[in-house]
């Protein structure tokens, strides 16, 4: 018995360790795990979402519930090639109607992360109402503010309820001699 409980714990460890060397996908600079369903795994891509990953499958033909590691590399780059340059419908896009070229596009990673920043920039500079909600630090979507974003004040901390001091504990006792 003794025996084959060392035995046990060997095979234990040894599945733990095929288990951490799950295989890794690269698409487009972002490592996929290789033990996720190509559904689940594309979402890891920043700029696509769930939907956006369901047209990919179904316009490529591809098993949504494949595992990402089961894939070929001539469906890797065909979805590489997809994601740069998608044909779907404009509503599926992230970007419609781009203020800069008036046209519809598809933007990913960190370009999405730099494009966002610029319309904020956009915005305050001609002094939208969104843009100085953006400066105040203030919610831009028109939520109620009352009670809500009291943690959201820049160099103020929360707000709350402070106790007004008695006069008992602002006069100093007396010493004693």
């Amino acid at each position: 018995m003794a025996e084959e409980k060392p035995k046990i714990e060997e095979k234990k460890k040894q599945e733990k360790m095929v288990l951490s060397e799950a295989k890794l996908i690269r698409i487009l600079g972002k490592d996929i795990p290789g033990d996720k369903k190509t559904l689940f795994g594309l979402t890891k891509l920043k700029g696509i979402s769930w939907g956006f990953s369901n047209a990919i499958c179904k316009k490529l033909k591809i098993n949504p519930n494949r595992k990402i590691e089961e894939l070929g590399e001539a469906e890797i780059k065909k979805i590489t090639d997809f994601i740069k340059n998608p044909y779907l419908p404009a509503f599926m896009l992230n970007r419609r109607k781009d203020y800069n070229l008036g046209e519809d596009k598809h933007i990913m990673g960190a370009d999405l992360d730099l494009q966002k920043e610029f319309d904020i920039k956009r915005l305050k500079k001609i002094k939208a109402y969104k843009g100085i909600r953006h400066m105040q630090g203030q919610p831009v979507r028109g939520q109620r503010t009352k009670s809500h974003f009291r943690t959201n004040r820049k160099n103020k901390g929360a707000v709350g309820v402070v106790k007004a001091k008695s006069a008992k504990t602002t006069a100093k006792p007396a010493e004693k001699k």
